[in-house]
Order: C-alpha cells, then sequence, then structure tokens
C-alpha cells in the first residue's frame, strides 16, 4: 500500500493509526520474526515527550540468541541491507561510545534495540525535537540499536530529515534528501562501527524492509509494509477519506 500524506491530518488520527501500527509491529515481530531469545515489548512514552518506543529486550545475561539457526536472522556479511545510503562514523564517534558510563537495568533484561516511529510531536518545537534528537543519539552512543521510521516532510528543525539531524551529533557527514523523497527510514547498527543505513521515500511508495540489528553482526527485517497495511486496514472506514495517498 503507498505511503498516505500524513503532512496535515488531524492530529488524533494519525495518533490512532500511530497505536495501531506499533501494536501490529510488536505482535509480528513476536510471531517468528526475532530470534528465540529476543522478544518486542509495547512501552509508554516519555512523560514530557512524545516520544513512542517499542523495546526489544534480551534476557539477563544474553548478549545474542542461543539458537541462530533459520530464525536467527540474516548475516550483515553475507547479505548487507539495500538501502538508499550506507555511512560508518569517524572513529571519534567510536571512542566517544567507549567511555565509561552508569547504566540502569531492570531485571527483565537488557536493552537492545528500539524502534521509533516519528509523530507530529516530535518535531511541533525546538525543544521536542532537540529532546527527541538527545534521545536518540543516548541509544546510539549506549550501543542500542534504533530503527526511526519518519513519514512526515523535514521542517526548519531537521531541512534534509531526521537522519541527518542525528548523525550531525554523533559526525557530521554530508547528507542530502532527493528533492522528491522527502521523507526517511533510517536504521542503525551501533557496533562494531556505528553505521546508519537510510531509504528517503515520498507519500506514494511503499515502505521497504529495513533491518533491525539484534546484535553486532546479524538483523531481522522489520515487517514495516505488512504492518503498515493492516493497521490502515484496521483504521474506521470514517478517518480514511480525510488521509489522502
Amino acid at each position: 500500500m503507498p505511503i498516505h500524506n500524513w503532512k496535515n491530518a488531524p492530529p488524533g488520527l494519525f495518533h490512532h493509526f500511530h497505536q495501531q501500527w506499533t501494536g501490529e509491529l510488536c505482535r509480528k515481530l513476536n510471531k517468528g520474526i526475532l530470534p528465540p531469545d529476543y522478544f518486542a515489548l509495547i512501552e509508554q512514552k516519555a512523560i514530557g515527550v512524545e516520544l513512542d518506543v517499542m523495546t526489544l529486550k534480551g534476557f539477563s545475561g544474553s548478549s545474542r540468541p542461543s539458537d541462530c539457526g533459520s530464525s536467527g536472522g540474516i548475516a550483515l556479511a553475507d547479505v548487507r541491507p539495500k538501502v538508499f545510503d550506507s555511512t560508518q562514523a569517524a572513529d571519534q564517534a567510536s571512542y566517544a561510545r567507549k567511555a565509561n558510563r552508569v547504566t540502569v537495568r531492570n531485571a527483565e533484561g537488557d536493552l537492545v534495540a528500539v524502534i521509533e516511529l516519528v509523530s507530529p510531536g516530535n518535531k511541533h518545537d525546538k525543544y521536542a525535537f532537540q529532546k527527541f534528537i538527545e534521545k536518540a543519539v543516548e541509544f546510539l552512543l549506549q550501543v542500542v540499536k534504533l530503527l526511526i521510521v519518519d513519514l512526515f516532510p523535514p521542517t526548519r528543525r531537521d531541512p534534509q530529515g531526521i537522519h541527518k539531524a542525528i548523525w550531525d551529533e554523533i559526525d557530521f557527514k554530508r547528507f542530502k534528501l532527493p528533492v522528491r523523497k522527502p521523507l526517511t527510514v533510517a536504521s542503525y547498527n551501533g557496533t562494531p562501527a556505528l553505521v546508519a543505513f537510510v531509504e528517503p521515500l515520498a507519500v506514494g511508495d511503499e515502505i521497504p524492509e529495513m533491518p533491525i540489528f539484534h546484535d553486532s553482526e546479524r538483523y531481522v527485517h522489520a515487517p514495516l509494509e505488512a504492518t503498515y497495511n493492516q493497521a490502515w486496514g484496521d483504521c474506521p472506514a470514517q478517518m480514511k477519506p480525510k488521509i489522502p495517498t
């Protein structure tokens, strides 16, 4: 299904769709896409920041799945994700990620990866946008894998898209969105070197398969297109005419 034009959609309608899509992603990932030792949860957004987060947690003491057979993901060395751009950060960023830090971990397991579906509120004002970018960078510097889906066009705060705004905080590199592709999906692998896999999109495109890294060398494909379609199909018929394609 082509990506809809969410730019001028009433916020409440996108919020409903956003919640549906997050739930579908979680269900799909838990039904055989993730390796056996990983699972997806829906987590409550942070207070004061519209940052809806779905995390993948590994069991305590486990840094990679115990079974890397057919459901253990795809080896990065064998098949690299097919995306528009792939960039590795300079050594300075790698050193910054090795600095000592204090972390608090719950008894349930370690945070491995995060999927974030960008909402209009994330770009609504300078404070919200800054906090969103800071949180994304914090995840990456703590070697948490990250997948960001932004179906909203650039604003004055991110004139070259959400990926460029994040990447500039880590390692300034030239990146320019294609003129006719203003939307962005980006997946980040934090080890052994921080690498970004970026795919620009436009209204009317289908959402491509993007990697979710669950360790430094292996990933699974995020079922973005299938879950987008399912979430849209479950939306009330009355709201659909308000969202053009």
